[in-house]
């Protein structure tokens, strides 16, 4: 059964980095001491950059981040994640994502610009380009899944739209150790969400504080 899936990176003080699409690290300059521990992974360094060496860690950050790469049939993202706030006029932008995304398998970006031509990568993701409502998305990338699950990849407003809108069965927040004093909010107007999912925390050795909000009920 499809499961729609969020995972978030948070400050102790519950913020996350603010994208500068005119900066070189377009995803903000506190994403990197975010997600310092989650980039450290095994996982990620052989998803990511491609380092098959087998270096990186492998204790508690690592087995989130392998879950975070399973068992994904399609993905929904806002345009500034996949970049188009960027480059909106360029009809050749294929995001930033470089010629092989990370992702195989159909993506669906919500934006104001669509439609806009799908863009078939190498690897098996495709972008596609949706304006339409997100429960209406959001069925077309179910059925786009194949029974596997759909990720909502953010970023945080894209992701707290599907909260509040009671539409995420599975919510994994990593909460690194430093305190940001600035960025995107990660927890407004998602009060009482501990009484509609079970919640389970766990410390990395990095510590990082893994908390997750599991639905045990389907929609």
């Amino acid at each position: 059964m499809t499961r729609v899936r969020i995972d978030l990176f948070s400050s102790l003080d519950g913020y996350t980095a603010a994208p500068d699409p005119m900066a070189d690290n377009p995803m903000g300059e506190d994403w990197g001491p975010l997600t310092a521990a989650y980039a450290a992974t095994r996982t990620f360094r052989q998803k990511v950059f491609g380092d098959t060496s087998g270096a990186g860690t492998t204790g508690v950050d690592e087995s989130y981040a392998a879950a975070f790469f399973t068992g994904v049939g399609a993905e929904i993202m806002g345009a500034a994640m996949f970049g188009l706030h960027a480059n909106p006029d360029d009809p050749d932008w294929k995001g930033w994502w470089g010629d092989e995304p990370p992702f195989g398998c159909p993506v669906y970006v919500l934006t104001h610009s669509a439609p806009r031509p799908s863009i078939a990568m190498v690897n098996g993701t495709t972008f596609h380009f949706r304006s339409g409502a997100i429960e209406e998305v959001l069925a077309e990338a179910t059925a786009a899944a194949g029974g596997l699950d759909v990720r909502v990849g953010g970023g945080v407003r894209t992701a707290q739209e599907f909260l509040r809108a009671g539409l995420v069965d599975d919510l994994h927040v990593g909460i690194a150790p430093i305190v940001l004093a600035r960025g995107n909010r990660v927890w407004d107007d998602l009060r009482g969400l501990e009484h509609t999912h079970r919640v389970t925390t766990e410390v990395a050795e990095s510590g990082t504080i893994h908390v997750t909000f599991t639905r045990e009920e389907q929609r």
